[in-house]
């Protein structure tokens, strides 16, 4: 195997994986019929922003309780999961990810008790898939790619790191300050603001390119707006840059507890409405971070292992990763395009293609 299939139960987005590969493959309506109605039914917004609707939606819907979703999961042939299977699916599962609200039904649903044994199948069936070898490897130097979506809003990535991730220091802090004034308390308060904790979002970045199918980053962005068409640019990695690894829950906390920012009134209603956890907030304070290392690499099992969830930073202070994409490179030195512009497009049935 190449990672412990455990691991994946740890947090909702690996949890979620399991679910969404094992409803992926042409299977019998049951397993498909017992998510939907269990996940409807365990959704926080149940009867508001979830509800029934078309030919029958008048009726009761037919009892689905997790156990009858594991039943008819562990009745059902798991489909094998190859490189473009995975990335479909892991795009999903980001889809689905949400951290300025409660976990929705289906996230609910994975983290029942009686979910466990049969998404465990499901995990070992992804950890000893060679499609998913690279999910837990560092930084491939020399398959870096940049992407640029080209159907819709463009942005302009810093050509001056150390300024940009200066700003968003101060820009951090002030809005902090302002959160404390006048946000309050009470977790539970009808308040929203900023809940993403990744690196500014114009700093350069990269993700590997997969041979067949292009740069992980056309298919696994969070919180993405359906873009259909792409241009991507080799990188030129410098050899001898320092990269910070986050390949899990461990290595997250730690680099929160070495650079922590407090964050607690502006993140409070937010990442307590995703993690249910009520107490002190940071996030790693990304202009001291760069002060150290060149970038931030976050594995594709460090994300789905860690996003989502509320991360333990020292006896009184956690951290949720979020608004970050999988095997993503966060670059705070800047980094170079070599050769032409490769351009892609996305069928929703393949995937993204490249363009002749």
């Amino acid at each position: 195997m190449f990672f412990d299939p455990e691991s994946l139960l740890l947090g909702p987005r690996g949890r979620r994986l399991c679910l969404e590969l094992a409803t992926a493959g042409p299977h019998a309506p049951e397993l498909h019929s017992a998510v939907f109605y269990a996940g409807h039914e365990l959704d926080p917004g149940r009867g508001r922003s979830r509800v029934l609707f078309g030919p029958g939606s008048d009726e009761p819907p037919p009892p689905h309780a997790p156990a009858d979703v594991a039943a008819a999961l562990d009745s059902m042939p798991l489909p094998e999961p190859d490189g473009r299977s995975l990335l479909q699916v892991l795009d999903r599962v980001l889809s689905a990810a949400r951290y300025w609200q409660e976990p929705d039904g289906e996230d609910v649903l994975c983290a029942a008790p009686e979910m466990r044994d049969a998404l465990a199948g499901v995990a070992r069936r992804v950890a000893a898939a060679p499609a998913a070898a690279w999910w837990t490897t560092a930084l491939d130097r020399d398959a870096q790619a940049t992407v640029r979506f080209t159907d819709g809003p463009q942005v302009e990535r810093t050509a001056d790191p150390a300024a940009g991730l200066s700003r968003w220091r101060s820009g951090t802090i002030e809005d902090e300050h302002r959160a404390q004034r006048e946000r309050p308390r009470d977790p539970r308060a009808a308040f929203s603001g900023y809940w993403w904790s990744a690196p500014p979002f114009d700093m350069p970045s990269s993700t590997r390119f997969l041979d067949g199918l292009g740069p992980v980053g056309l298919w696994l962005v969070e919180d993405s707006m359906g873009w259909e068409r792409a241009v991507t640019h080799r990188a030129a990695v410098p050899e001898d840059a320092a990269v910070f690894e986050i390949d899990g829950p461990e290595a997250w906390a730690a680099l929160c507890r070495r650079y922590p920012l407090e964050v607690t009134a502006a993140r409070r209603h937010d990442w307590f409405r995703t993690t249910g956890r009520d107490g002190r907030w940071v996030l790693p304070d990304w202009s001291r971070v760069a002060a150290d290392v060149d970038a931030v690499h976050l594995t594709a099992h460090g994300y789905l292992t860690t996003a989502g969830r509320a991360i333990t930073v020292d006896e009184d202070a956690a951290a949720v990763l979020a608004g970050w994409d999988p095997d993503s490179t966060c670059w705070f030195t800047g980094i170079g395009e070599r050769g032409i512009g490769q351009h892609w497009r996305n069928d929703d049935a393949a995937g993204w293609k490249q363009l002749p």
